[in-house]
């Protein structure tokens, strides 16, 4: 059993993930990454560098992930903020990270030239690659999606929709295991 003191340390530093529903018409641009025995689902997005702008970050995590200039979207709300605090398995101890989730909206001409994959740089140095797929928004309450957006994503009446409170349930052990 992990105590308090043990839990806390695990913790010792915050990272801040920004990323984007990006959606065409009721579609939403999902990134699915396969691994040996399941599949799993994010929104693109990434981690924010020391001293970068949110917003800064933002277009840049879009730019490499889809190809997207965010000049060409409309929206840009802040959509959800989800805490993450869950040990996952690895030598490295995890961060908590603040997930901020904002909201895009694009033409289907805009889409027509985005990536069609990402590849993600591995520690080791290899890549992985990422799938882009669009989803119709109201058939994600099933995928496995993380950070576990899926059922609040899939319950807007539509993708314009306000939101209730932007902030989501933390995600933690008690909650999520990772696949």
């Amino acid at each position: 059993m992990t105590t308090a003191s043990e839990s806390a340390a695990s913790f010792s530093r915050i990272k801040i993930r920004t990323a984007a529903l990006v959606f065409c018409g009721d579609d939403v641009a999902l990134i699915r990454r396969d691994r040996a025995d399941s599949s799993h689902y994010t929104p693109p997005g990434g981690n924010v560098e020391h001293g970068e702008d949110l917003n800064a970050a933002l277009a840049r995590e879009l730019g490499e992930e889809l190809g997207l200039d965010i000049s060409q979207a409309d929206g840009g709300d802040l959509m959800w903020v989800i805490d993450q605090r869950v040990t996952r398995p690895g030598p490295t101890p995890p961060p908590r990270k603040l997930h901020l989730v904002y909201r895009l909206h694009i033409t289907p001409d805009v889409r027509a030239v985005l990536a069609g994959q990402e590849l993600d740089q591995q520690s080791d140095g290899s890549q992985e690659v990422g799938i882009i797929e669009w989803i119709d928004y109201r058939w994600t309450a099933a995928l496995p999606i993380f950070p576990p957006i899926g059922p609040a994503l899939a319950a807007l009446d539509d993708p314009r929709a306000p939101v209730g409170s932007v902030a989501l349930d933390a995600v933690t052990d008690e909650n999520y295991t990772w696949r």
